[in-house]
């Protein structure tokens, strides 16, 4: 509320009462004039010096105007030939004041972390002008909008707080300045806007147009920033494709000059096709500057006007200017108004801004060091370690290996210091003169930017309370330089101060704070040891004396702390080693030497490494840095050891020994852990107590020059000028192979798509495959005599591509892993083009391959698998506004549905042409300041990836030129490489059904776009703010993290890829969705997947997509207010803001029933055993889950309380408060609907047929006790929909499509009244609540109304059949509801709510509800509920509609207003609300009920159930929590004794097969983990009590297909499908070993015992089994600890005919007999249906149980001698293996592929497909 008074727009002028100078200041000459263009007073400021003659607001500098709007509107005219400056104050989010200044008088941007400064300048109508000078003599009153978000998001990467003060400075009349949210358009007004998206400028701000004149001849609009324009050489033909939308944010370019043609450029007429220049001009000589992207162009014609806000741009035809008009263009960082002759000007097509902005986030690092390896710290809490990659500032917990960051270094970070609080971090960057920057360490927010009095820093010390920061470097004539800087008000807002400054002669190779004494230093280096001391503002120093070691070169220092923590300065004593091996240790009160030792090598006689170190005379190994903790120094040396010693230095304690040379050693705050850097990129830690040493980071040691990612196995290959190829996992970040190669360097990489190998080209021409699995080199191919600059493979892996330096094209075969040449061209490829990822280009079909060649100006593209010549392209066209010739740097193939080839160029351009004709379809114009090697587009088409220099477009980070760009497989993640390798999160949304554009992709409305109103309403109306989304929370799809969690400001956070999220919505006021916590994981897959793996806009509201010919919804609710809707429109008046754009048609599936599977009748083959009818051995205690593919399968009644929804064939009637269920059984298929009677007494539910009815059953239900009352088969086909007449008298049925059959049953007896066969299939039923005669049917473009009449006994039908008025739209009516006599609500299944007078029959009123088709209307007292396919649940005011039916077509068309919104995670398919609307459940296809409350704008999940099957169920050790997985990706921990959901985790595009929970040997309760196996071959580790995945690995390389951990929790045996069976560690995430003894069928079943295996004849602590489906099962014995495995067993048991399976065979399951070890129970397909069960000490099976049918699943009961075993006949048997009796049970609809007991055997889980029982069994 407290931005409410700058709403719609605030004048600022008269908000501050400029007129009387108390709150605004002026200064020189001021003045007040009439102006005669404006016919009013404006403000005069003029005077020779800009400085001294000015208007301000507000009067002081230490006040604040407090303007919040977005943009600035200056209304002002520059006085001719003078200038002119314009200051604005603006601060940000963080408090950080930034003047931001435009002027005549700059002549370039110049930019710093606290002022931008931006030419403008306003330049006649003349070719031949400077850029920059004085204002023109015919300068215009100018409209200056100024974009204050996007100007410090695009150009300092700020967020926009607030406007803080404005000063105006001579030369120039001002009018007033405005401030605003909306995006107005000053050149439209009147009714010009009532047919445009725009919204117009208030009559206030206005420019006086006179009648017949144009505003554009009057003056000029100038828009900053805004959207790139471009100049085109040629009109864009019709059959053009539209522009896509690329990724393309602003970034600084030279400003170029315009350049004026004198003839037009000839096009060749060879087949060789040309792309135009982009200054070139046909047909006439114009003056064209070159377009930029900040400013855009106010044109001359409204029709043709855009006001969309910067960010959303509509895509607009091209336009012809006329002379008069003025376009306004920016170049990178530069403005410029330029009045020019008639130029072409396009409008660049970008469909939406990038929300959240900005659009990357880095999510991972590998790399370490840059400038050295020296610099790598521990936090004072010994959790994390800090060190720098390049120019990124690394935070790395140790624990979980998760990274945070700290960026803003344009070059390499040379040194770091952390205080001892952890509040302050200091760093400083390489290059001369030396930025250094201060950062609040917990948020990672920057809090000063200040530059070193020294050119290059070496090192940095702080103090202890971080007060003092000490640095040492060199000055510009190279002397060694030491600043000390007070830092103690960094904190509290204040600056940094220099406190003392010193030069010395002497060396300093390191320096420290000692933590006794701030103002006491000590450093070290060539032959001195000095201390030193700050007193009164100067730093002096005095040597300490060495004695003979004065000669030393000395490399580090450290001081010695005392154990109590608290030494005196007197007990002081520094640590000091040199190269020579030699460790003082210094008396720092005396300054002498009290102890000096020196490391020696001892060498074994003939041994050649050292065995052993002692201090004595000799060669030393020369020591680079040493760290002291109470107990110990730690020491490293230059011969790769890191070693500890005690303080005496007696003996070694404990030694690592490093791939290089220790550069830099650490001891943690505990002394527990030794962190260590070497020279060659590695960074470890050396746990002292468990003596093992673990990684945290490697690295290039140089430069990286391509990089290739692997899809399957989630890796990612490296090359690098370092000569070697690593292989890193992309999930984790750490390295798994490293291939070294020293003479031949690698140059390019890629992987096979389908196999373990990888190629790599070398310098020396030669490629070479290697393979993953035996690390060895394969195949060695040396057809090219130049270095390898190209390599690529197609999609399905049968063809690889190499280019050469020298010019040549090699195709090979890899169809067979022994690959081989099949074609070397050549002369083919550009010779001297450097290597590049982006070389070689082949299409996403495979067909084709591009390349620039066979010179730098053309393109070439040819067949793959023949290598025709089908395409050449001249890139090389004459470039006249530089006059050189352009040149091709890159190619990239789009979508293969689109058919597009990017190529990039040596100009800075991206031209996107046709690739098979060649034609040009879009040029992207200065998309980087300097060309880009390197470009991919996302497989969708939306984003194009650029990198160049030392940014990937505008992200910096990078402190080298980026080699190398690329999408992850599941294009949710960019990798760069070039200093490091980073992986940065896509932040952007995606859009699912939005595959290929093929079409324009739909615009967004900007927020300037304010709401439509007709004809009829005011033109001078003050136009309204854009109607925002509604406050209330949405619930997110599942696996949509809605909400960034905690710590996302710069703390350690999880990212989208993985982490913790809780389904709750924006942070900004929105409502909570209650729901468990969710781990939400994006997985590679099918074009299209994955749509919603990020939150849509700020709000983080996940938006259902659109399909790309579908008009965008064109109105949202308001925000505690009511707004009029737009896009409403009454039937029968001329609409014809539509008429050319076509409308989507939806089919009205989502209304359609259909059962999950057609089943059979439990009981209805022979041999079955029911259960008795006193009771059985089970009863049903709960159901999880909710039939999301019903429709209108759930009931509530608010007064009564009662709730009943289905679940398969039962109907759950449960107890809301309590969470009591009572289950009424007897349907034999799927239950499609429930309807329940006014008087709340009877529910009727009716179902499908089954294999035993030929008819659907319903079944009427007492509700008071349960009771099936009646039973009647109406129907041959699905029963539709069921409806009770308002006085109960009469049910209707409907019939699905098929049957398409309304039956009338009088509720009495229940006979049959009436029936009749409907002409064309219907949707939906309803009766007429006033009146109990009528009926209505909705369907393929008509309206039924039927009129029922009673004689005596008798009741016959009469209908009236009304067809859709064509305004309706096409699409068919999907859903009804009766509201206020007479009026019937219908929705369609193009989005469109109608409403018919039941009285007149005929439709009056039509609004576009929604994009999907409508499935669901409710309606109560004014108010109506919609519901779609598209998950969106809104409640719409129409208390005026019954106005409208009595004015007809004439009435105003904006009385529906939509008062809430919520996004449900599936299409809504059942609601039921209170009689006031307030609060309701509504059911999904999601297979979720929510409850939903209007007022508190919040939906709380009430029962989820799984989407698809769930594959396994397990229980917590404690059977307090058990765990499902699905096949829709997710696993789900429950509370076992509610049944509640607790924790979710998703991954999506995959699905989750098996599911395996920690035994509880395996550590504390909190320590439980589950492990999740998936179909890409990934195992991932969870852990429970975090909530968070702790590793991910892959073992296997196709789907796994079952999971077990072994009995001491430290090993996981997983099986694949095809056969082989991987141990793997848990904690590493290493397999190390893999059996393939069951190679070629899949592993059905994994079973792991704890049992002594001596009565068996062998050793080993667990005894496990795998069954796998070719009836084969072998045990086995193992000691994982001894790495020790043995077979104990194998049995094989025989086939069964295939008729007796109908071809699809069962499972094979076996299992260890829990009540007797020695049995092991197996069942599978043979020759008998049998149990069968083998003695594994007496080598024979013992008993044979009979089964009715093959098993689809079995479980042992653990207490009792129970056998559960489940079939594909929808039944569930107990066997009592101890009395040879059996129980059959009913209740599932689909087959019972899964049944688990519970460890206490008190429960028993079944389930069959997505549905799960919780059975009791009585009596334990």
């Amino acid at each position: 509320m407290a931005r409410a008074w700058q709403h719609p727009f605030l004048n600022v002028f008269r908000h501050f009462r400029v007129d009387e100078w108390k709150r605004s200041a002026k200064q020189g000459d001021v003045a007040v004039v009439t102006d005669k263009t404006l016919k009013g007073a404006v403000y005069r400021i003029r005077g020779s010096v800009s400085a001294a003659n000015y208007i301000q607001l507000p009067k002081s500098s230490t006040q604040s105007l407090g303007l919040t709007g977005r943009y600035l509107y200056v209304l002002f005219r520059p006085l001719p030939s003078k200038h002119f400056v314009i200051h604005l104050d603006v601060s940000s989010k963080d408090n950080q004041v930034i003047r931001v200044s435009f002027s005549n008088l700059f002549k370039e941007f110049k930019s710093t972390a606290t002022w931008l400064q931006f030419p403008l300048v306003l330049e006649a109508r003349t070719p031949q002008r400077d850029l920059v000078g004085l204002a023109p003599s015919g300068a215009r009153w100018t409209c200056l909008q100024l974009d204050l978000q996007d100007v410090l998001l695009v150009y300092l990467n700020r967020c926009y707080g607030h406007l803080k003060s404005i000063r105006l400075c001579a030369s120039l009349l001002v009018r007033n300045l405005y401030t605003s949210d909306l995006c107005f358009e000053p050149a439209i007004s009147g009714a010009q806007w009532a047919k445009l998206p725009v919204t117009p400028m208030p009559r206030e701000m206005a420019f006086p147009v006179p009648k017949g004149e144009s505003w554009h001849d009057r003056y000029i609009h100038v828009r900053f920033p805004s959207e790139s324009l471009k100049v085109p050489s040629k009109p864009i033909e019709k059959s053009c494709s539209p522009p896509e939308a690329v990724l393309l944010g602003p970034g600084p370019q030279p400003l170029p000059c315009p350049v004026a043609s004198s003839k037009p450029v000839r096009f060749s007429v060879s087949p060789v096709v040309q792309t135009p220049s982009p200054t070139a001009q046909s047909g006439r000589a114009a003056l064209a500057p070159r377009p930029f992207p900040e400013v855009s162009l106010s044109q001359e014609r409204s029709d043709a006007s855009n006001a969309d806000g910067p960010g959303f741009h509509s895509l607009e035809p091209w336009a012809q200017l006329e002379a008069s008009d003025i376009h306004t263009a920016a170049a990178g960082t530069h403005v410029l108004t330029h009045e020019s002759a008639e130029v072409p000007v396009a409008r660049t097509g970008s469909c939406e801004g990038f929300l959240p902005d900005p659009v990357l986030r880095l999510k991972g690092v590998i790399g370490f060091g840059g400038h050295g390896t020296r610099q790598a710290l521990w936090t004072p809490d010994g959790a994390a370690v800090v060190y720098p990659c390049h120019a990124v500032i690394v935070v790395l917990l140790v624990d979980t290996g998760e990274q945070r960051f700290f960026l803003g270094h344009t070059d390499k970070v040379s040194a770091l210091a952390l205080d001892g609080s952890s509040s302050l971090l200091a760093s400083a960057q390489a290059r001369a003169p030396s930025v250094m920057r201060l950062w609040d360490f917990q948020t990672g927010r920057c809090l000063c930017l200040f530059r070193s009095p020294m050119h290059v820093v070496c090192s940095l010390s702080f103090s202890d309370s971080g007060a003092l920061l000490c640095g040492v470097g060199k000055d510009h004539h190279g002397r060694t330089m030491v600043v000390a800087w007070g830092t103690g008000q960094v904190g509290l807002g204040g600056e940094v101060v220099v406190l003392a400054k010193a030069h010395t002669d002497f060396d300093v190779q390191a320096f420290r704070v000692t933590f006794f004494d701030e103002t006491r230093m000590a450093s070290c280096g060539q032959g001195s040891v000095r201390l030193w001391r700050l007193r009164g503002g100067v730093l002096r120093s005095c040597p300490v004396d060495l004695g003979e070691h004065h000669a030393l070169q000395f490399t580090d220092l450290a001081f010695k702390q005392a154990r109590d923590g608290c030494p005196e300065p007197s007990a002081a004593m520094l640590f000091v080693c040199s190269r020579s091996g030699h460790i003082l240790e210094i008396d720092c009160q005396r300054m002498v030497v009290r102890h000096a030792r020196r490391l020696l090598p001892t060498r074994t006689p003939g041994g050649p490494h050292p065995q052993k170190q002692t201090f004595s005379s000799g060669p030393g190994i020369a020591i680079s840095s040493l760290s002291v903790s109470p107990a110990m120094c730690a020491v490293g040396s230059e011969d790769g050891f890191l070693r500890l010693w005690p303080l005496d230095f007696s003996s070694v304690l404990l030694e690592a020994e490093h791939e290089g040379p220790v550069s830099s050693v650490c001891v943690s705050p505990d002394g527990l852990r030794v962190l260590s850097a070497t020279s060659s990129g590695h960074l470890g830690f050396l746990d002292t107590l468990s003596r093992v040493y673990h990684m945290l980071a490697r690295s290039h040691t140089a430069p990286v020059l391509a990089l290739a990612m692997e899809q399957r196995r989630g890796q990612l290959a490296t090359v690098s000028q370092d000569r070697t190829v690593r292989i890193w996992d992309l999930a984790t970040l750490q390295q798994l192979y490293d291939f070294t190669s020293s003479e031949d360097a690698p140059c390019a990489v890629t992987f096979h798509p389908t196999r373990p190998t990888f190629f790599c080209g070398f310098s020396s021409g030669a490629v070479r495959s290697f393979s993953l699995e035996a690390a060895e080199v394969l195949v060695e191919h040396t057809c090219h005599r130049g270095a390898v600059t190209g390599l690529t493979a197609t999609p399905d892996g049968r063809l690889l591509f190499s280019s050469c330096s020298q010019g040549s094209l090699a195709q090979y075969s890899c169809a067979d892993p022994q690959w081989h040449v099949l074609r070397v061209a050549a002369d083919m490829v550009c010779p001297d083009a450097p290597a590049s990822p982006s070389a070689l280009a082949v299409s996403r079909d495979g067909r084709l391959l591009a390349f620039v060649g066979p010179s730098r100006c053309t393109v070439t593209v040819m067949g793959s698998a023949s290598l025709d010549e089908l395409l050449r392209v001249d890139i090389g066209t004459l470039d006249l506004a530089s006059s050189r010739l352009d040149s091709a740097m890159a190619v990239c193939f789009g979508p293969a549905a689109l058919g597009h080839l990017l190529v990039s160029t040596s100009s800075n351009r991206v031209v996107v042409l046709d690739a098979v004709s060649g034609r040009i379809i879009r040029e992207l114009p200065g998309v980087h300041p300097e060309p880009c090697p390197s470009l991919t587009l996302s497989e969708d088409a939306r984003f194009l990836l650029i990198a160049a220099g030392r940014t990937i477009k505008v992200y910096i980070g990078h402190s080298e030129p980026v080699q190398a760009v690329a999408f992850s497989p599941d294009q949710q993640q960019v990798l760069s490489a070039g200093d490091a390798v980073f992986l940065w999160d896509v932040l952007a949304p995606t859009e699912s059904d939005q595959s290929f554009p093929g079409a324009p992709p739909a615009c967004k409305t900007g927020p300037g776009a304010g709401p439509l109103e007709d004809a009829a309403s005011r033109a001078s109306e003050l136009p309204r703010q854009q109607v925002p989304k509604p406050c209330q929370a949405s619930p997110p799809r599942l696996g949509v993290c809605a909400r960034p969690p905690e710590g996302g400001d710069g703390t350690l956070s999880p990212s989208d890829e993985e982490g913790p999220c809780e389904e709750s919505c924006d942070p900004e006021g929105l409502g909570q969705a209650s729901g468990p916590p969710v781990l939400t994981e994006e997985e590679a897959g099918r074009a299209g997947d994955g749509a919603w793996a990020a939150a849509v806009g700020s709000w983080g509201l996940a938006l259902p997509p659109r399909s790309p010919g579908q008009p965008r919804e064109q109105w949202r609710a308001g925000q505690g207010r009511w707004c009029r809707c737009r896009g409403l429109r009454t039937v029968g008046a001329r609409d014809t803001r539509n008429s050319g754009a076509p409308r989507t048609t939806y089919l009205a599936s989502c209304k359609a029933f259909t059962p999950a599977r057609v089943s059979c009748s439990p009981h209805s083959a022979k041999g079955t055993c029911p259960p008795p009818a006193s009771g059985g051995w089970l009863r049903l205690k709960a159901v999880v889950g909710y039939s999301g593919n019903g429709r209108a399968n759930m009931v509530w009644r608010p007064d009564t309380g009662f709730f009943a929804y289905t679940c398969g064939r039962l109907v759950v009637v449960e107890d809301l408060h309590s969470g009591a269920q009572q289950h009424w059984s007897g349907h034999s298929a799927e239950i499609s609907t429930l309807a329940l009677s006014h008087s709340a007494q009877v529910l009727a539910s009716a179902s499908g047929r089954s294999s035993t009815t030929a008819h659907c059953q319903i079944r009427v239900w007492d509700v008071s006790g349960g009771l099936c009352q009646h039973l009647i088969f109406p129907h041959s086909t699905t029963v539709l929909a069921l409806a009770f007449s308002p006085d109960d008298r009469l049910l209707v049925t409907l019939g699905d499509h098929d049957g398409r059959t309304l039956a009338l049953w009088g509720t009495a007896t229940y006979d049959l009244v009436s029936s009749t066969r409907l002409p064309e299939p219907v949707h939906g039923v309803a009766f007429n609540p006033w009146d109990a005669g009528e009926l209505t049917c909705v369907g393929q473009g008509t309206v039924t109304f039927w009129l029922l009449q009673q004689r005596g006994a008798d009741i016959s039908l009469q209908v009236r059949r009304e067809p859709v008025p064509e305004a309706v739209g096409a699409g068919e009516l999907t859903s009804l509801c009766y509201g206020a006599p007479p009026l019937l609500y219908c929705g369609t299944s193009s989005g469109q709510v109608c409403v018919w007078d039941t009285r007149a029959g005929r439709c009056f009123l039509s609004w576009e509800a929604d994009d999907g088709g409508i499935g669901l209307l409710l309606f109560s007292g004014s108010r109506l509920v919609s519901g779609s396919s598209t998950g969106r649940l809104r409640l719409w005011a129409v208390g005026a509609v019954s106005e409208l039916r009595c004015k007809g077509s004439g009435a105003r068309s904006s009385s529906v207003f939509m008062e809430h919104e919520l996004v449900l995670d599936g299409a809504v398919v059942s609601a039921s609300f209170d009689d006031s609307v307030d609060m309701g459940v509504v059911g999904t296809t999601a297979g979720t009920l929510w409850f939903v409350s209007w007022a508190e704008g919040t939906s709380t999940r009430l029962i989820s159930g799984h989407r698809s099957k769930v594959n396994e169920v397990v229980f917590s050790p404690g059977e307090s929590h058990c765990a499902t997985c699905s096949e829709d990706g997710s696993v789900r921990v429950w509370a076992l004794a509610s049944m509640e959901l607790v924790i979710q985790f998703q991954v999506l595009n995959q699905s989750c097969l098996c599911l395996a929970w920690s035994p509880p040997c395996c550590g504390r309760p909190e320590q439980q983990r589950l492990a999740a196996g998936y179909g890409d071959g990934s195992l991932r580790i969870f852990s429970v009590s975090r909530t968070a995945m702790e590793l991910k690995m892959h073992p296997h390389p196709v789907a796994l297909t079952t999971v077990a951990f072994s009995t001491d929790g430290q090993t996981v045996l997983s099986g694949d499908k095809d056969g082989l069976v991987a141990v793997s560690h848990p904690c590493t995430g290493t397999t190390f070993r893999v059996l393939s003894d069951h190679q070629g069928a899949p592993i059905s079943t994994i079973c792991v015992t704890c049992k002594e295996c001596e009565d068996l004849g062998v050793e080993g602590t667990d005894l496990w089994l795998a069954a796998s489906g070719d009836q084969r099962v072998s045990v086995w014995a193992s000691d994982w600890l001894r790495n020790h495995c043995e077979l104990v067993d194998w049995l094989s048991f025989p086939m069964p005919a295939t008729t007796e399976t109908q071809g699809h065979l069962p499972p094979s399951l076996a299992a260890f007999c829990p009540w007797d070890g020695a049995l092991l129970m197996y069942v599978g397909p043979g020759v008998y249906k049998e149990v069968i069960i083998y003695n594994l000490c007496q080598k024979q099976v013992v008993e044979k149980i009979p089964l009715p049918f093959f098993a689809m699943s079995l479980s042992l009961s653990p207490g009792t001698h129970l056998l559960a075993v489940g079939f594909a006949e929808c039944m569930l048997r107990l066997v009592d293996c101890a009395m040879g009796t059996a129980q059959d049970f009913a209740g599932h609809d689909n087959a019972v592929h899964l049944c688990r007991f519970t460890p206490s055997a008190r429960l028993l889980f079944t389930a069959a497909r997505n549905e799960i029982l919780v059975w009791e069994v009585p009596g334990l």
